[in-house]
């Protein structure tokens, strides 16, 4: 199966394409969950909440949020052949990253640009180097304007950086809208550029 990663808009169906390849996979599935909780936002929590009622109750689930960079690498390298690791999703695991660090943006953006570069590559190359099958879902970003806000705009480079590196190595790539998985690499042509900002 190796690595097949899914991308697409915010509701599109994307964690449900997902969830269903994990499930035909016929394999042990862990389900990685990237968002941090928001215990004071009602709605985030009903998101959550909903995820987790979509998905079969006999998944393992681990939450990296809280965890350090290694110990969430050490899930990819640690998994055995016959598992399935469905990572939902890559934007939250990049805001978690952010998030953690957020006051380094107001010292040095470039600097801080750069390891979060550096750690986006570190999370795709362990999931494509995992011995398990590995499932990675993110959202797509960039389809509108230039943000105002600097942290946006580095959401959104570094986001942009993220998923071509992995879409690029990926087994299988897909563009989920409206309900409809696209299948990028039957359909698509590759180009060989650095993302532009």
């Amino acid at each position: 199966m190796g690595l097949i990663f899914i991308t697409g808009p915010v509701s599109s169906g994307k964690s449900a394409f997902a969830v269903r390849l994990a499930l035909e996979s016929g394999r042990e599935v862990t389900y990685i969950a990237t968002a941090a909780g928001e215990p004071e936002d009602v709605e985030w929590r009903a998101r959550l909440m909903r995820h987790v009622r979509d998905r079969p109750k006999a998944w393992r689930t681990v939450e990296t949020a809280s965890m350090v960079l290694e110990a969430q690498l050490a899930l990819f390298r640690g998994a055995p052949a016959t598992a399935c690791l469905l990572v939902d999703a890559l934007g939250t695991w990049l805001a978690a990253r952010i998030a953690a660090r957020i006051d380094l943006l107001e010292i040095d953006y470039n600097v801080f640009a750069s390891q979060l570069d550096g750690e986006a590559a570190q999370f795709v190359d362990a999931m494509l180097a995992s011995r398990s099958s590995v499932i990675a879902v993110s959202e797509q970003f960039g389809w509108d304007v230039v943000p105002v806000a600097a942290s946006a705009r580095l959401f959104r480079d570094a986001m942009g950086r993220m998923v071509q590196r992995l879409a690029k190595q990926a087994d299988n790539v897909y563009l989920v809208v409206a309900g409809y998985a696209l299948d990028l690499r039957r359909i698509g042509q590759p180009i060989d550029c650095e993302p532009a900002d």
